[in-house]
């Protein structure tokens, strides 16, 4: 909210703030460890793998994901004062760590774990199980807060998850399925940290397709690593600590609990594998720093890793650049993934890429035949692209799976008004609006949608109903102007928007029409200055900029022109028409 405040939708800006907030929890690790541990070396290495690999780029280039960031800050925070609490204790050093780790949960829940990480920390590397001031009963006792605290929080947060359906139906994901995934998910993470590649902005959940014999191994190799752990806990403290780190701190999200449709996601390893860092950076040290030229080995090595940590990030920060290439790079490296399949048909659509779209659609709802949404959509790109029998069978199963689904009843009209049936579609606008809505209200939604589908002859009739009974709606009177125009009438068309505008003279969308229907009437002069009043109001208007700069080439006013469409392009690289128009501009320049 206060980016918004701040920068309004300029996501650049919301980007550098993530990444500030990114580079602050890098700097806070290291001095965390740095004085827990009293190793600046291992420490600094620790906070490099944090900042630089590519599992955390989720976290940092999905601005929505600023509570990872945030709450992690608070997590450390936690962690610092905790650490000088230990030091000397002291009822004010307590209180500030309450209040850290109530702040984290305020920022994500994902802190509810905290209290065990705590408790690590005393094994080490505060070393306080070993010290004789201080009982398990204390330690636990001094742990009792934050626990009541993260079983609030989780409690919370299961009951507002459930509330607004993101916890899936323990029906769709038996139990047995969900602990297989967990199983996996474990070792999956490790192998993705290790070999980071194949990374996808959701991974879609497996349901039943995991074999049971791969969950057998798979926890049988989690076992013994744990047992191995727990064999050298007293000489190899930190990997004790590391290996609890990373099992516990997963636990939220590892999927016993499912919520969302994902099998894993990048972001939940944010805090997790920290836990592993430090099993790296301290058992490198262990195995390397005695031997002959053990210091210049660990060096090189850590420069490798954080080197090639910083090459793969950098190349998977690129498939965030926009939607096509964040669902294109999903669907790539994942299969069955419905979802990006929808997503990634949504990005075309919006690119006018309609027939792509729809090849996309189709397989979303080969793949997950029971969403009712998807169906909707599919409809909405087929009765776009003028397959109105289709649509409408789209629309049909959408309403026989759920038949309180109220857009496709909708666009169930709208489709049947497209295809002549008016009666029809009327049945079903009064279905969708109530048996009482006014039927001329429903001739005029139709008459809007008759206009866009492009049966403009037809639109004239049903607003010309309209108006009779709204005369002065600014919205009937400029979309009867467009049906007029898309007639072949733009003189008539002006001047049903200039009535429009006599009536609300900020009315963005008639100053563009206004501005195509002078246009065709060759009065370019008249059309660049609405085309100018559109752009000042909507700067990110790319449409109407090509379009200017398609009235100002027409006057040779090329320079203006190309500018146009290069501002253009800056709001939306990939909208075809500035492209071609400028390519084709900067040939002519060229050629003259």
């Amino acid at each position: 909210m206060l980016d918004c405040t701040l920068f309004g939708l300029n996501a650049g800006a919301s980007h550098i703030i993530n990444v500030g907030f990114h580079a602050a929890n890098t700097i806070l690790l290291f001095i965390v460890f740095g004085r827990l541990t009293k190793s600046e070396w291992q420490s600094a290495f620790i906070a490099g793998l944090f900042a630089l690999h590519p599992l955390h780029v989720e976290s940092v280039a999905w601005i929505a994901e600023r509570r990872d960031m945030l709450s992690t800050l608070f997590w450390l925070l936690t962690m610092l004062f905790y650490a000088r609490y230990a030091e000397r204790p002291s009822v004010g050093r307590y209180l500030a760590a309450i209040t850290m780790f109530i702040l984290g949960l305020l920022s994500k829940p994902m802190l509810v774990t905290l209290p065990f990480v705590l408790l690590l920390l005393d094994y080490w590397p505060l070393g306080r199980f070993g010290d004789a001031r201080y009982r398990l009963s204390r330690l636990l006792l001094e742990k009792v807060p934050f626990i009541i605290l993260s079983a609030i929080a989780s409690a919370v947060t299961f009951l507002t998850s459930q509330k607004v359906g993101a916890i899936v139906n323990i029906s769709h994901l038996p139990l047995n399925e969900r602990i297989i995934n967990a199983i996996v998910s474990y070792l999956t993470y490790i192998g993705k940290m290790i070999w980071p590649t194949d990374m996808a902005v959701l991974y879609p959940h497996p349901g039943g397709t995991t074999p049971v014999s791969k969950a057998v191994i798979y926890g049988s190799i989690l076992i013994m690593i744990t047992i191995f752990v727990v064999c050298y806990c007293r000489r190899y403290k930190y990997l004790f600590v590391g290996w609890l780190w990373y099992l516990g701190t997963l636990v939220p999200v590892i999927g016993i609990v499912q919520v969302g449709s994902q099998a894993i996601a990048d972001r939940y390893t944010y805090i997790p594998l920290i836990g592993l860092f430090v099993i790296i950076a301290f058992g490198a040290t262990e195995l390397l720093e005695e031997r002959p030229s053990g210091k210049i080995v660990l060096g090189v090595l850590a420069g490798i890793s954080l080197s090639a940590c910083a090459v793969v990030t950098s190349h998977q920060l690129n498939y965030w650049k926009d939607s096509l290439s964040l669902f294109g790079h999903a669907l790539a490296v994942t299969k069955d993934n419905y979802l990006m399949h929808t997503n990634y048909a949504i990005a075309l659509n919006e690119c006018g890429r309609q027939d792509e779209a729809a090849a996309h659609f189709a397989e979303a709802v080969r793949l997950m035949p029971g969403l009712p949404d998807t169906h909707d959509d599919y409809g909405n790109i087929l009765r776009k692209m003028g397959k109105i029998d289709q649509a409408i069978e789209q629309y049909k199963i959408t309403l026989k799976i759920d038949p309180n689904f109220m857009p496709a009843r909708y666009n169930l009209g709208l489709a049947l008004a497209v295809k002549g049936d008016y009666e029809g579609a009327i049945e079903q606008y009064r279905l969708y609006s109530g048996k009482a809505v006014d039927e001329i209200d429903i001739r005029r939604d139709m008459a809007i949608q008759l206009a866009k589908e492009g049966r403009p002859d037809d639109a004239v009739s049903q607003f010309q109903k309209a108006l009779i009974a709204k005369p002065d709606s600014t919205e009937v009177l400029s979309k009867l102007g467009y049906a007029l125009a898309q007639s072949g009438k733009p003189q008539e068309a002006i001047e049903y928007y200039n009535k429009a505008l006599a009536i609300d003279s900020n009315d963005v969308i008639t100053h563009g029409r206004l501005a195509l229907a002078l246009a065709s009437l060759s009065r370019f002069d008249e059309a660049i200055e609405q085309c100018r009043i559109v752009v000042a109001t909507r700067p990110d208007d790319f449409e109407m900029r090509t379009n200017l700069g398609m009235l100002l080439q027409k006057q040779d006013k090329l320079d203006e022109a190309i500018e146009c469409y290069k501002k253009a392009l800056q709001i939306n690289p990939n909208f075809q028409k500035a492209r071609d128009n400028l390519d084709a501009l900067t040939e002519q320049k060229k050629g003259s």
